[in-house]
């Protein structure tokens, strides 16, 4: 991924050109067999849940963008009847794929993909067992996505954990998610600050600014020694030691209403075509200062792509991003990630309280697996 993320960048830039793609979020379908507190998808196309692109649809909008790099979301995309077909076919034209997926349907679908280098599932998780559930409003959620992660990884697939940070997260609860995580052989991490999106009514779940800051702070210091699947540029920015300008038009939203303008999180219209997203929409008029209801935001479908991009660029920041994707620990090339962990119960494992039970590993990695990529989520 790394290598055609940068030819990428390179012929952008040879081109002149100053806005472009680098993830394409393909949403095939709105539809979901969970309720999750914070998700505005599922509340905002309420009179259009039912409905789907067709395969066609979704491959003319990945040719049309261009992104080297697609997360097939939603809804539930293992939910989609064809993602087999779909997942296929994008592979088929080099693009890398991120399924995002809340688990419960992996060991179901999981016949319908083939391992490779260029596709993860990207399994959602909030917490642990108790919290998770509570999070998604159904219990044995968290058990399911587990068993469909280890059925994932006992055959051959790339898998990537995905959590949400709210006003009320224990970083030192996702701390012990993601020691847990690694007891499955998980290849990387990402995480982000929840968005208050308008159609979610329960608001107070949602920080404010300076409460996302305090939060990075923290997490920053207890998760250092995962593999965090995020820049230390866009990492620097939701601690409060820098600014970013927002870059919406770096991960375009498609889905059966068309384009979503101007963003993953805001929607002001739905355009047709991919071009009439990127020249019709008033991208001056968004951002924190510009627009009230970004002044909250830092997720990384805005900030993540103007880290990745220079935006307000600082002395260094090229090396810092070279640094990370080399080192081996911030999603670069792991050198000592196990695709398998043995962690076995010694007497002394301490319990979460929420029936995961982690005690002491003794990681085993084939040495295959030591020189494999882990890719970054942009």
């Amino acid at each position: 991924m790394m290598t055609s993320m940068t030819g990428y960048l390179i012929r952008k830039g040879l081109r002149g050109e100053k806005r472009f793609p680098l993830t394409m979020m393909l949403e095939p379908l709105h539809t979901c067999n969970l309720t999750c507190t914070g998700c505005g998808r599922i509340r905002e196309y309420k009179s259009t849940i039912s409905e789907m692109l067709t395969v066609e649809q979704c491959l003319r909008a990945v040719d049309e963008c261009g992104a080297p790099i697609v997360s097939i979301c939603g809804g539930e995309p293992l939910m989609y009847p064809e993602i087999g077909r779909l997942t296929s076919e994008i592979l088929a034209r080099r693009r890398h794929i991120y399924l995002c997926t809340n688990g419960m349907f992996i060991r179901k679908r999981l016949k319908d993909f083939t391992p490779m280098s260029r596709f993860f599932f990207n399994v959602h998780l909030d917490g642990l067992e108790k919290t998770h559930d509570i999070c998604v409003e159904r219990d044995g959620v968290f058990r399911e996505a587990v068993e469909g992660i280890k059925a994932a990884k006992d055959a051959g697939f790339l898998v990537t954990s995905n959590t949400t940070i709210y006003k009320e997260t224990d970083i030192e609860e996702v701390d012990q998610l993601l020691e847990y995580l690694q007891t499955l052989g998980v290849d990387g991490h990402m995480i982000s600050p929840a968005y208050s999106y308008a159609a979610v009514d329960t608001k107070e779940i949602f920080m404010s600014r300076e409460e996302i800051r305090r939060k990075f702070v923290q997490a920053s210091a207890l998760l250092e020694r995962y593999n965090i699947m995020t820049t230390p540029v866009y990492m620097e920015y939701l601690r409060g030691e820098r600014e970013l300008m927002c870059a919406a038009w770096g991960n375009p939203t498609y889905n059966p209403r068309g384009w979503k303008g101007p963003c993953y999180l805001m929607t002001d219209a739905h355009h047709e075509h991919f071009r009439d997203l990127m020249e019709k929409t008033p991208w001056e008029n968004y951002g924190r200062g510009r627009d009230p209801r970004c002044a909250d935001c830092m997720v990384h479908v805005g900030y993540e792509a103007s880290a990745v991009l220079g935006g307000n660029k600082k002395f260094g920041d090229t090396w810092k991003l070279l640094s990370w994707t080399f080192s081996g620990k911030m999603g670069g090339l792991l050198k000592d990630r196990p695709s398998r962990l043995a962690w076995k119960t010694n007497g002394h494992g301490r319990s979460n309280g929420n029936g995961t039970n982690l005690s002491h590993a003794v990681a085993v990695p084939p040495a295959a697996e030591q020189d494999k990529e882990a890719f970054r989520i942009l």
